[in-house]
């Protein structure tokens, strides 16, 4: 059986993993070990859960060396704020027993006070590529003796349209050193940065992008519109004890707070919502509530969900359908973690179906669908966004009828009565109704 021990680690390093109580690389850590030893540019691709954080610190710590300079030898970029202060703990959990400082920079805050810690001196740098960009163009940052980048949830930046600081940051380092990206899928977006800016990176990968989550139950509902999927949702939460530890997705932030209000007045206190109107703190202590079994469940967009590593969740609940099957997947990835089994729920309107197929498509596996629960109140009222989709059928079905009625009085006013003879069987071509014409001019020259 394998252990940390065939890593070789500094015994700082060892130290800190019998702390953590670690003893086994999980199978991502096993596999891009040896890879990042080597140099080597390298993409990981792996789900959520499959300790890719420490996939690429342990190898880089093994290969760690003092040097007298204030500018950062590592730098490890994730999507948001919450996955750098995740990132920032591990690094310091690993690096208790070496003098490391370590740094975590995103917007939101003072970017002053931020100045004031990176004139201190850094030697791992973690940051979200807006901060670290502004950082770097102002001339407080120095980017050139990155010796390793880190670039971790590669396809969430791009998603998120990180590319524009991505392409600038990686403009600004120099080009010796190694780069080690991770991303939950391989996307076209994302083999078109790896073509562009890096050197043949080897594939880690611990799954097919879009394999099937094996330890995942992946049920539906079909629900015709949002308060009817409110209805559901409570539904399952009076009846099912085993909604223990909830992770509830929506698509945005007005559907977010429109929720998390409807389900308070029934669950009081036992929901937090997460999204990026919500201040730093708040968001901080709600997954730290949520963690410590103090909330029942949270609300979330996909943006907030990727800094959310949090265990032992029982069931994801998708509210609404990612908006991507890619993003499908990694939402339900969120459950089943590890050794765990878990539950996924997702309630389909009529306009989510596509993205369910495409999802069922991705992964090669269909989605089981449940009848619908028969006390549940199916709701004819309608909210703002779904009253316009159906204003927009409405005129378009009203545009298409009063189409066809034009076209059937056309039709009617074209008729003629076959009086039989050649016309029956033959049509006048252009030429031969041409040649009528100039038969009929010429019979009035003659009259004349």
């Amino acid at each position: 059986m394998a252990s940390f021990e065939q890593f070789n680690l500094p015994k700082s390093v060892q130290k800190a993993l019998a702390d953590l109580g670690l003893t086994t690389p999980t199978p991502i850590q096993e596999k891009s070990f040896s890879v990042i030893m080597s140099g080597h540019d390298m993409m990981g691709i792996a789900q959520t859960g499959t300790g890719k954080t420490f996939a690429y610190l342990l190898p880089i710590l093994k290969q760690y060396k003092f040097a007298d300079t204030f500018n950062p030898r590592i730098m490890i970029l994730v999507p948001t704020r919450e996955l750098v202060v995740q990132v920032v703990e591990e690094v310091e959990k690993l690096t208790k027993y070496m003098s490391v400082r370590t740094l975590g920079i995103y917007g939101g805050v003072n970017i002053n006070t931020q100045k004031n810690h990176v004139y201190q001196g850094i030697d791992v740098l973690v940051g979200t590529p807006g901060r670290v960009m502004d950082l770097a163009l102002d001339g407080v940052l120095g980017l050139q003796e990155v010796q390793k980048l880190v670039i971790d949830e590669f396809d969430e930046m791009l998603n998120l349209g990180f590319r524009p600081q991505l392409t600038s940051i990686l403009a600004m380092l120099k080009p010796k050193r190694q780069n080690i990206l991770f991303s939950a899928t391989m996307t076209d977006e994302v083999d078109e940065i790896l073509n562009d800016y890096f050197d043949f990176p080897e594939e880690v990968s611990l799954a097919a992008s879009g394999a099937p989550l094996e330890k995942i139950e992946q049920l539906s509902y079909h629900v015709p519109n949002f308060n009817t999927k409110i209805n559901v949702l409570k539904h399952l939460l009076l009846t099912d004890d085993s909604l223990s530890r909830i992770l509830v997705f929506v698509n945005n932030k007005k559907i977010a707070d429109m929720l998390h209000e409807r389900i308070e007045a029934d669950f009081p206190e036992q929901f937090g919502v997460i999204h990026s109107n919500k201040s730093q703190n708040y968001r901080l202590q709600s997954m730290a509530s949520f963690q410590n079994g103090d909330l029942r469940g949270l609300i979330t967009s996909d943006v907030m969900a990727r800094g959310l590593d949090i265990s032992n969740i029982s069931h994801v609940i998708n509210f609404e359908m990612a908006e991507s099957p890619e993003q499908y997947i990694h939402r339900i990835g969120r459950t089943g973690r590890a050794d765990a089994s878990g539950i996924a729920i997702s309630f389909i309107a009529p306009r989510e179906e596509d993205i369910k197929v495409e999802a069922e498509l991705l992964m090669n596996k269909e989605i089981t669908i449940l009848e619908f629960p028969a006390e549940v109140e199916i709701s004819k009222t309608l909210i703002g966004p779904e009253k316009e989709k159906e204003k927009v059928k409405f005129l378009l079905k009203k545009v298409k009828l009063e189409g066809q009625g034009n076209t059937h009085e056309k039709s009617a006013k074209n008729k003629k009565v076959n009086l039989g003879g050649p016309s029956k069987t033959k049509k006048k071509t252009s030429s031969s109704v041409n040649r009528n014409i100039l038969k009929s001019r010429a019979a009035k020259k003659k009259k004349k």
